[in-house]
């Protein structure tokens, strides 16, 4: 099951959260469905709710579907809080969702982007960020039920958000965070050897990345996989690559989605409209082909502009599920979500 919001724009009042599920027997997405509007989350929280964003979904050990999502009751995403429902029957229904108590401070100002770790005592270990006088991240527990017991800082400053914590032993995970801050674009990396707890300094790794999110899960070697842009500046090129433990040694595996030019200049919107549609039709295939029309009549400003019309690949979130395949799901060009899937005897072929 994969997660997003959808609507007119960013931030805009008429964005709803949405889902849909992926059959494996016919290897096909299903139609989306609404999970969380502004109007039900306001039932549901007693609060005005000015916009929603950033929904995560992940399934517990014991079959526990929980879903994390961001809404605004005043001013930007600095002023956000995370609200949190759970599905015991696999997204067929859902609980109401409630709002985490997260800071004493009016409870604003933390956002969720990164997979939840699941703790052998039944917790949730919840990667989470700031963006209110300051940028900076935070590591959440919270019980079975989903009630926060404690938090703990993973870095601290202006420059750092939106961590991705994988797990590589009861005791020890590294972070991995995308840096905001001016100077050379390069993934933070920090780790924690009692269970999240306390986290070292942030410190800079290989490869580049501009400002942009990444997602990353162990692999079988204990090391990890890492998808994101590799790029000094602009999201034209999502790649996918293999690091060990400590991060020292990085080896790219595949180029998952790029721009046909390699600088990710624009296209003007005849010539975007001929490789795109190719793109499109080469991701999608007939399940989804009827939809090539209508989405090349209406490229608007979320792809195209004055200066022509960009290839954009971002927001990465990756699972590897209890059968060993890996999940990969993006945003494609700001106008659709794109699932990528491989198992072990691919990511052999790539490493060797």
């Amino acid at each position: 099951m994969a997660v997003w919001f959808a609507g007119s724009r960013e931030g805009g009042a008429d964005v709803e959260i949405r889902a849909a599920k992926y059959s494996a027997t016919d290897d096909a997405w299903g139609q989306e469905q609404v999970l969380a509007t502004r109007s039900t989350t306001e039932t549901a929280v007693n609060k005005h709710i000015r916009k929603l964003g950033n929904p995560i979904i992940a399934l517990t050990p014991n079959n526990r579907l929980w879903l994390f999502y961001v809404s605004v009751s005043v001013g930007g995403w600095a002023g956000s809080a995370i609200n949190a429902a759970y599905s015991d029957d696999l997204g067929e229904s859902w609980s109401a969702p409630r709002q985490l108590v997260t800071t004493p401070f009016i409870n604003i100002s933390t956002l969720v982007r990164g997979t939840p770790v699941f703790h052998t005592d039944g917790g949730i270990g919840l990667p989470v960020y700031h963006e209110f006088l300051g940028k900076f991240a935070e590591y959440l527990y919270l019980d079975s039920e989903g009630y926060v017991i404690d938090k703990f800082r993973i870095s601290r400053g202006k420059h750092s958000l939106q961590p991705s914590i994988v797990p590589l032993s009861p005791t020890r995970a590294v972070a991995l965070l995308r840096y905001a801050g001016d100077g050379p674009q390069h993934v933070l990396a920090s780790e924690s050897n009692d269970g999240g707890r306390t986290w070292s300094r942030p410190r800079a790794v290989d490869p580049n990345n501009p400002n942009s999110s990444l997602a990353a899960v162990a692999s079988p070697d204990h090391g990890l996989l890492v998808a994101l842009n590799d790029l000094t500046d602009g999201r034209y090129r999502l790649s996918l690559y293999g690091t060990n433990s400590r991060m020292t040694l990085w080896q790219p595996l595949i180029q998952l989605d790029q721009s046909p030019d390699p600088e990710g200049n624009p296209f003007t919107p005849e010539v975007y409209r001929e490789i795109i549609g190719d793109k499109f039709m080469r991701s999608s295939g007939s399940q989804r082909g009827g939809l090539l029309e209508q989405y090349l009549g209406h490229l608007d400003q979320r792809v195209c502009s004055d200066s022509g019309c960009e290839f954009e690949y971002e927001y990465p979130y990756f699972i590897r599920s209890q059968d060993g395949l890996y999940h990969l799901v993006y945003s494609w060009n700001n106008s659709f979500v794109k699932h990528v899937s491989f198992n072990e005897a691919w990511l052999k072929e790539q490493l060797q």
